[in-house]
């Protein structure tokens, strides 16, 4: 057969398709499932809502811009900035170290000197006055410990390097911002340890938020105690030279617990807990306060022998009255902040001592009065209601000291690293040593070089900010 064959193909299968079925409301295509208009208790149910909208024509809102903002801002357009109202700062400082690690910082107690004026040893030369100078302190006599420094002919050697400038006179009398940053670059000019991180730091004012004299700085990593250990540190030029340009007191330690929790606190007696020297008061009523004075001030300066100079003060107090002590009760006036330190300590379950060089029956009074556990002092010996200038007993000097708060401490079971000691005088840095912290409070220049912490204001109850406490925290404690 001549011609084409058409060959017959199977028919491509076709997809069923709902077509014109589909509504473009999902609703309507599934009207039989939804829920009445109103169910049975009343209330519109959620299909007859939606419905509802779709019915309501919503206008958009009105156009009030008199210019389209396009990213940028402009003075048709000027940038709104909305405050939330609140103000978060993320650090971690302060923060749990990461597993593995300890953390490494170092606290620095800055304490502004509000109380103690600044001492002019050299002065500066006529024309040159960095900043304001009041009459009182350009008049104010050098203290008798300091040598003289007004020309170079009264020094045997080279003079001493002049002041540095008082910069609490240009930036303000308190702890400022300027103050804070160049102790920071103090730190940060000190090697740290080889792989540590860069320095961060982060401080507290402890008792007024915009004018504080009292700052806590947090500053890690504290420096490589390989080159310079805390008690170096602590003595550094650069530290000294910082106190005297912004006039404060810097505490340096470890960031240690157990600086937060003292087990015993001793204090000395004289110039310290109270304002007076008991042994010059009882002179001063037989007419020989002068000589007393002068081998006082000479003792605690360590210039002579206390144990020495002690008998010798005791004979030329022969024949005043025996009830002398007695009398002195209402003479004798407690430091500033002495009683709320005590009741502060007693409330914080620490317990209290106090070691005088001078006389049990005025110490023991005054331990009772403010409520101190332990007392020890000297014994004098009278007789015929007159006192005779000899010592009964072992004299309490700076070795007795020491020995009597190594004492204490093992009786009440306190470590030594909880143990802080407070003085003045030379016969207090064998305790003060032997302490965990030794506070030398408005001391002589010796003790003030020797002793770990300086305080130099007018209160005791700035040994707590040494602590960590704030302000509020205090009024606390000794409410």
């Amino acid at each position: 057969m001549s011609g084409t064959t058409a060959t017959n193909s199977p028919a491509k299968a076709v997809r069923p398709s709902l077509g014109g079925l589909r509504s473009s409301s999902y609703l309507q295509e599934h009207e039989q499932y939804r829920s009445p208009a109103h169910s049975q208790d009343g209330h519109q149910g959620i299909d007859s809502i939606v419905e509802g909208i779709q019915k309501n024509t919503i206008s958009p809102p009105p156009n009030n811009r008199t210019a389209s903002y396009g990213g940028l801002s402009s003075p048709a357009a000027p940038p709104k900035i909305v405050d939330s109202g609140l103000n978060h700062t993320l650090s971690h400082t302060n923060c749990q170290p990461a597993a593995g690690t300890t953390s490494d910082r170092l606290i620095a107690t800055l304490i502004y000197k509000t109380k103690a004026p600044r001492t002019t040893i050299t002065g500066f030369s006529i024309g040159r006055v960095p900043s304001p100078v009041s009459p009182a302190a350009k008049s104010a006599a050098l203290p008798p410990t300091l040598s003289p420094a007004r020309t170079l002919s009264n020094f045997p050697l080279e003079p001493p390097p002049p002041d540095p400038e008082p910069l609490d006179h240009l930036y303000g009398s308190y702890i400022s911002p300027l103050c804070l940053t160049s102790f920071l670059h103090l730190i940060s000019s000190l090697p740290s340890c080889q792989g540590s991180e860069t320095l961060s730091s982060s401080h507290r004012c402890l008792d007024n938020s915009s004018h504080p004299t009292i700052v806590e700085l947090v500053v890690s990593p504290s420096p490589d105690p390989a080159y310079l250990t805390l008690s170096d540190l602590r003595k550094h030029e650069l530290i000294y030279r910082f106190e005297r340009e912004w006039n404060v007191d810097v505490i340096l330690q470890a960031d240690d617990v157990l600086r937060k929790y003292p087990r015993l606190v001793v204090f000395d007696m004289d110039s310290t807990l109270i304002e007076q020297e008991v042994i010059d008061l009882i002179a001063a009523s037989i007419g020989v306060e002068e000589k007393v004075s002068a081998i006082t001030a000479r003792a605690m300066n360590g210039e002579l022998d206390f144990s020495a100079s002690f008998r010798e003060r005791a004979r030329l107090l022969k024949g005043a009255d025996e009830d002398i002590f007695t009398q002195l009760r209402s003479v004798i006036k407690p430091s500033r902040g002495a009683k709320e330190l005590i009741r502060a300590l007693k409330r914080m379950g620490v317990k209290t001592a106090v070691l005088s060089g001078g006389f049990i029956p005025l110490t023991s009074w005054l331990a009772t009065e403010l409520g101190i556990d332990y007392a020890f002092a000297n014994t004098l010996e009278s007789a015929s209601g007159k006192l005779t200038g000899e010592v009964v007993g072992e004299i309490v000097n700076a070795e007795r000291k020491r020995d009597l708060l190594l004492e204490i401490a093992k009786k009440e079971n306190a470590r030594l690293e909880q143990v802080i000691a407070i003085g003045d005088g030379a016969n207090d840095l064998l305790m003060m040593e032997a302490a965990g912290m030794g506070v030398a409070f408005n001391a002589k220049p010796l003790v003030q070089m020797q002793a770990e912490a300086r305080l130099n204001g007018g209160t005791l109850l700035d040994l707590l900010h040494v602590f960590g406490f704030t302000a509020e925290e205090i009024e606390v404690l000794t409410s």
